[in-house]
């Protein structure tokens, strides 16, 4: 992503959305946007890297062993923010060694200035990612396992956060508590456009925005004059970081669980016979019910769908039926754009472990020895992902079908197979779920801004629908295919 960070003029994309304006490619230009856009898009989905980091320590159960050992709430919960950092850190470090190469790769004829590149992922990046590794340790304190729920804040706080920070009536105070300091970057770079063509520019806005080309005109950007009390306030939210952790340690459980979980009813008592203790009757096979062989795949397509089914949160199951009901009045561009997208990245963590649970639980010695496991196991946990993903978009499929749409229709199909082989393919060859999640989100996020080429559900206008239709049902059969390839070689070599 880094190479897309600052595009040339020639491009049909924009980071940066000045109407009429592009900036010169000068090491000022590609230091500071390079810098802001990772702050941002890493803001957003760095969180869904690193939420799991005690989730991790419980599972494997290593947290029992650190509650017995001397050191205290606050120093592991900072630990965790640390490692937090340090991941995020590094991908901050891996955009900034690209940004400069692609300086020098695209010749623009500007000299480089090191402390262009430097400064700004100083200031911008690393202090938002202290923010964003805290506020990861502090939602696995507060909301344990609930990863959806997580997902869900999260987002909402960013969406918040940017919203107000976007808006026309942003003052200085919202400068200063900017987390990302995307609002003195914008303001930095409308001053320098009014300043050198005299006219008024408002609220220049970052992301990928595919506009094609239009008439414009370059403006030479020499970056930002820092001021004292900005640089301050990047401190400061290094410190709110920290507080956040240090707050959380009163509330973190340190592994010790109480066993809410386990059956409250009385155990039946066994009754003592005085007797003398009669011998076992041993087994009589004729009493036994008879052995029925069965190697079709239903019954695996019932068991998996029972267990997606029955994952996490029975409530949860309330917003998902309440959006399923929004479908079938809301307009129907709404739904399909909007609604279905929400509601499908809903059952992110129902469908990023759907081929890699064996694994995760240990179980793959005894699945991959089955009777022909790539043939039946596999497909049925294909089949029951891609059985919900239809079920959820069911009342669009009937209102197309009423109105005799066959196009959009088979789009939603195309679409839910896809969701599910991409689940399957990434899972098998990454033997997580992280790199799933992160891949589903972006594919949300961009097909609810509109970018016409994540649009894997049929939402937009395309030109060439049957091209379309071929690139997505393409796009399938490439991955069930490396799907099958890649758990062959597994269960082969176990």
């Amino acid at each position: 992503m880094a190479y897309l960070f600052v595009p040339l003029h020639s491009a049909s994309y924009t980071t940066l959305n000045v109407p009429g304006f592009k900036g010169a490619y000068n090491s000022a230009w590609a230091g500071y946007v390079s810098a802001i856009m990772t702050t941002v898009m890493l803001s957003m989905y760095g969180f869904l890297l690193v939420n799991s980091g005690i989730k991790k320590d419980i599972d494997t159960e290593v947290g029992l062993i650190i509650a017995c050992t001397p050191i205290s709430d606050f120093s592991y919960l900072l630990s965790k923010m640390l490692s937090n950092l340090m991941v995020l850190l590094t991908i901050v470090c891996c955009t900034f060694v690209v940004s400069i190469i692609m300086f020098f790769m695209r010749g623009s004829g500007y000299a480089f200035v090191l402390a262009n590149f430097v400064v700004p992922y100083l200031i911008l990046a690393v202090p938002a990612m202290f923010l964003v590794a805290s506020l990861a340790v502090l939602a696995e304190v507060f909301l344990g396992k609930k990863n959806v729920l997580q997902f869900l804040i999260y987002f909402m706080l960013f969406g918040i956060t940017m919203a107000a920070i976007n808006s026309r009536g942003a003052n200085n105070l919202m400068t200063l508590i900017d987390p990302f300091g995307l609002k003195t970057i914008t303001s930095s770079i409308a001053h320098e456009i009014s300043s050198q063509f005299h006219t008024d520019i408002q609220n220049p806005s970052f992301g990928f925005i595919f506009s094609g080309q239009k008439p414009f005109k370059v403006f030479i950007y020499e970056g930002i004059h820092w001021q004292l009390p900005f640089l301050i306030s990047r401190l400061l939210w290094v410190g709110v970081s920290i507080l956040l952790v240090y707050f959380s340690s009163f509330f973190f459980h340190r592994f010790d669980f109480k066993q809410t979980a386990v059956s409250k009813k009385p155990v039946a008592e066994v009754r003592q016979t005085n007797g003398p203790n009669l011998a076992a009757a041993g087994i009589n096979r004729s009493l036994m019910p008879p052995v029925v062989t069965d190697y079709s795949i239903f019954p695996f397509v019932k068991t998996e769908l029972l267990l997606l089914i029955r994952k996490g949160n029975k409530w949860f199951w309330l917003v998902n039926i309440g959006l399923w009901l929004a479908m079938c009045f809301a307009p129907l561009a709404i739904a399909h754009a909007y609604l279905l997208p929400v509601l499908w990245f809903l059952q992110v963590t129902r469908w990023s472990d759907l081929a890699t649970k064996e694994k995760t639980n240990r179980l793959h010695y005894f699945t991959f020895a089955a009777y022909r496991p790539l043939f039946r196991i596999l497909p049925a946990q294909i089949l029951s992902g891609v059985i919900l993903a239809i079920a959820m978009a069911l009342p669009l499929l009937l209102r197309y079908a009423i109105a005799a749409d066959l196009y959009s229709i088979v789009n939603l199909i195309n679409g839910a197979v896809l969701v599910i082989v991409l689940a399957v393919a990434i899972g098998i060859i990454t033997g997580g779920k992280k790199l799933y999640e992160i891949i589903f989100f972006m594919l949300t996020y961009a097909v609810i801004n509109k970018l016409s080429f994540a649009d894997y559900l049929g939402s937009m206008v395309h030109g060439n629908r049957i091209g379309y239709i071929v690139i997505l049902t393409g796009l399938n059969a490439a991955a069930l295919l490396l799907s099958f390839m890649v758990r062959s070689y597994q269960s082969r070599h176990l």
